[in-house]
């Protein structure tokens, strides 16, 4: 049944750039719906920030949610933040008091709360990929559960920042994805880029070389076995190549992927089929999504009811 909409219905909305894929509309309307909240939610793409929150005020908008690229570019233009958001230097939800905008970070606890379910965190080993204001999220959120952090991005200043604010190291991207033997010690990695999203789904920050170079053979379709070709990567001493000791450490081993468009990006495809615990970017996107509801609304829904709306969705749109 289609929503009613009233002089008096509250407008939400998502600002970015894109936003055509979002998911925030199916997820928020459905629960205004099923919470009975005079309420709508709106996708607004935008090129100027500024300019969008001067839209928030001057429409009376109630709440946004903020994606890529504006997290951390909004932070000039509010008048508020939250403790959390202020130490991140991200924001990722807005609300508006006649005027007076306050912003807060649902992504740390977004990304925290399922890889929680999954594994534990305390003192493992986590990669993550990225410097933006999702991987600002995702890394103070760790370094709060006790997790030691290295720091993988392509703009080095940026990614030393992240790595000094947060007590961890730094890998610049070239250099790291080119000597597999860096990841030997990862207990956890997350992709906190836009690498393997939808249109350019054939991309992935982990290189395949990583998953199969470790005993993993290749078939052709008429039973031939081929050797795993790593060309283009660095053996240097230290990359023992134990295949037996890390095809047991790969078992061990989770991948998240912040990315929920496809559900099944190539890394965690690669990671699922070797064995590995992995956690899919609609875990963090409805865990977020859930507290972000509860700061426009006053009421917490459930997370794994709004996966399960996401995933009908998805489900009925495949092909």
């Amino acid at each position: 049944m289609s929503k009613r909409i009233f002089a008096s219905t509250s407008l939400y909305g998502v600002m970015g750039n894109p936003v055509a894929h979002s998911m925030g509309p199916l997820i928020h309307n459905t629960m205004f719906q099923k919470m009975d909240v005079d309420a709508v939610y709106l996708a607004f793409e935008i090129k100027d920030i500024k300019k969008g929150l001067d839209a928030v005020r001057t429409l009376g908008i109630k709440g946004v949610s903020v994606t890529i690229p504006f997290k951390e570019s909004i932070l000039p233009f509010l008048d508020e933040m939250d403790p959390v958001a202020l130490k991140i230097g991200a924001v990722n939800t807005i609300l508006n008091r006649d005027g007076y905008l306050l912003g807060y970070n649902t992504d740390c606890d977004g990304a925290v709360e399922p890889l929680k379910i999954a594994t534990s965190i305390i003192n493992k080993n986590v990669f993550i990929f990225g410097a933006g204001g999702a991987a600002r999220a995702v890394a103070f959120g760790i370094a709060r559960e006790g997790g030691k952090i290295s720091i993988i991005n392509r703009d080095e200043t940026k990614g030393k920042k992240l790595a000094e604010e947060i007590n961890g190291r730094f890998f610049a991207f070239n250099d790291f994805t080119k000597s597999l033997y860096l990841f030997d010690s990862a207990d956890i990695i997350i992709n906190c880029t836009s690498l393997g999203m939808t249109p350019h789904i054939e991309t992935t920050p982990v290189p395949d070389e990583f998953f199969v170079r470790y005993g993993m053979e290749t078939f052709t379709m008429d039973g031939r076995v081929l050797p795993v070709s790593t060309k283009g990567f660095e053996k240097t001493s230290g990359d023992t190549g134990d295949i037996c000791s890390r095809k047991s450490n790969l078992k061990n081993m989770t991948v998240m992927d912040i990315v929920y468009n496809p559900l099944t990006t190539r890394l965690l495809g690669n990671a699922r089929e070797n064995g590995c615990t992995v956690v899919d970017g609609l875990s963090m996107f409805v865990h977020q999504a859930a507290a972000q509801f509860e700061l426009f609304t006053g009421n917490r829904p459930s997370p794994f009811l709004m996966r399960q709306i996401v995933q009908e969705h998805l489900n009925r749109h495949k092909g």
